[in-house]
């Protein structure tokens, strides 16, 4: 009961308890404050309605209070956006974008009346051109398989999965529901760089291990990365493929600390750190420091995981480093399985703004960038290609796919799922509605059974919607999406084709003389594969 005296957010609940208690004295006085009583005596009846049904959250957080949320949604679905948000640009996420991911994630129906929302008459506007003669799909379960030639146990993967989310960052609840939805839709989970949970493990569902420069989960004492350790985690069945994080789109090259006052005791189980020190993430890695040394850890990791998927994680900055990896690849013959480009427009708990607003190249960019830098130097077909960065929609995956990905990631959507409100309080603990947070009473407001469901439904009708768009394209698969099935306006009259924009390069032209695509050639000849300095 103390709970509901302290905290401010249920301040409304017992006051209207407190009011209802005071009326019905009154009603001593004056027959009239039957009518107070009534009303107060309802709204406390309501109160505690909200705080044991689990279908909504924010009403568990916010008992009586949050119901002013939902009747301005009632009232006019744009109301929310003028009463509870801003137009500005620290709002991620669009309200259409939102709403869409809201009803694929309750099964409500996503039709809507009156045309396109867009606004088709202006620059930058893209869509899909169809076919006459479109295609129909009886099964929407669109997978591929990861794995090149060194690796012995491929993964057979979902075309979009869950990105990287660290627990600590997401609430236990949060964790657990995200990894039981994963089971359901026999999808894969990315643990993020904060280890592996006991909710991870619980959930069951496919994971894909990140590991960062704090190498949680398989690190010494001093932080440094620990062979035996991650041989003894990598071995679990659960463990579909290991991820090597180099940057993160929404703030590349910057490291972090956790301070010691915030480990709990399950995030210094997850991370394998002390309680009591401060946990640091440094900016980059020290297990390796030059494009020779990272193959070969890529290798090593290979080897002491018994064969699965081994990729990595960037955030594309300078292009020429890049290129320098893979000139690191073509000298060892060490080819990641996979890589994941993580756009800019990332999301994340917190980072400074100057980093999430200009540092680090966009997925668009990022993605032609490094599939035709490993088109040119022949290595494409060996290695698969993730991206993530508000890949919300059947489109965004469908244009991902036309410009090289082979399949895509996705964070606030499956956030969103379960029942994220970009209330931006991600950073404060406070988190209206259970998911970034650490404190118990606020996350027991997220319903697991219930939102590990809308996680598999939401991902079930994506794949569904974007069956859909491959059909109308014509496509006998959506991973034959291509550049020219994506159009552009660029200004009155005036409209560009994907493969303007973003062509595919020639295979190899990288590995042989030419003056053709002199912006790659230029980089490809100053990359260093034993240096990320650049040349004198």
């Amino acid at each position: 009961m103390s709970k509901y005296l302290t905290e401010q957010r249920y301040y409304t609940f017992v006051g209207v308890g407190v009011l209802a208690v005071l009326s019905l004295l009154a009603m001593f006085w004056s027959g009239w404050m039957v009518i107070p009583f009534v009303v107060f005596a309802f709204l406390t009846a309501l109160g505690f309605k909200d705080i044991n049904q689990n279908r909504h959250a924010i009403l568990r957080n916010y008992p009586v209070l949050g119901h002013v949320r939902f009747l301005l949604e009632w009232i006019r679905p744009e109301m929310r956006q003028y009463f509870l948000e801003s137009d500005s640009e620290e709002i991620p996420f669009s309200r259409d974008d939102r709403s869409l991911v809201y009803q694929r994630a309750k099964g409500d129906e996503d039709k809507r009346p009156f045309g396109t929302r867009e606004r088709v008459y202006e620059a930058g506007y893209s869509w899909l051109t169809h076919s006459i003669v479109p295609t129909h799909f009886e099964n929407t379960d669109f997978r591929v398989q990861i794995g090149g030639s060194a690796c012995k146990k491929p993964y057979n993967a979902s075309l979009y999965n869950i990105s990287a989310m660290s627990f600590g960052s997401l609430s236990a609840n949060a964790i657990s529901a995200l990894n039981q939805g994963a089971k359901m839709g026999g999808f894969a989970h990315d643990t993020g760089e904060g280890g592996i949970s006991r909710y991870h493990r619980e959930g069951g569902g496919d994971l894909i291990w990140e590991i960062g420069s704090g190498y949680f989960g398989c690190r010494t004492k001093d932080g440094q990365f620990n062979p035996d350790r991650f041989a003894e985690q990598a071995a679990d069945d659960q463990i579909k493929m290991i991820e090597i994080k180099l940057s993160q789109g929404a703030k590349p090259g910057h490291g972090g600390v956790l301070p010691a006052a915030k480990i709990t005791p399950e995030i210094a189980e997850a991370r394998d750190i002390e309680m009591g020190k401060d946990c640091v993430s440094p900016a980059s890695h020290p297990a390796f420091s030059d494009p020779m040394e990272l193959v070969q850890f890529i290798g090593q990791l290979r080897e002491l995981s018994g064969g699965k998927p081994i990729g990595f994680k960037l955030c594309i900055g300078h292009r020429r480093e890049f290129m320098c990896i893979v000139k690191a690849m073509l000298e060892t013959g060490i080819a990641p399985d996979f890589i994941v480009v993580d756009g800019t427009e990332g999301g994340t708990g917190a980072a400074p703004v100057e980093f999430s607003n200009h540092v680090g190249m966009p997925m668009v960019e990022g993605l032609t960038f490094v599939h035709n830098t490993l088109r040119g130097a022949g290595l494409r077909d060996e290695i698969k290609i993730g991206v993530a960065g508000k890949v919300t929609s059947a489109f965004d995956i469908a244009r991902a796919l036309g410009l090289g990905a082979d399949w895509c990631n996705a964070a606030r959507g499956y956030m969103f799922a379960i029942g994220c409100i970009q209330a931006q309080a991600c950073h404060t603990n406070h988190c209206p509605v259970g998911v970034t947070t650490t404190d118990p009473e606020r996350q027991k407001a997220l319903h697991v059974e219930t939102k590990s469901k809308r996680v598999a439904r939401f991902h079930a009708n994506t794949l569904e919607a974007l069956g859909e768009m491959a059909g109308a394209a014509g496509l006998d698969d959506p991973r034959d999406f291509l550049p020219y099935h994506f159009m552009q306006r660029d200004g009155d009259s005036q409209m560009k084709e994907g493969s303007d924009s973003f062509p595919y390069l020639e295979e190899g032209f990288l590995l042989r003389d030419g003056d053709d695509n002199p912006e790659y050639r230029k980089r490809w000849k100053r990359a260093n594969a034993h240096d990320f300095a650049p040349p004198e």
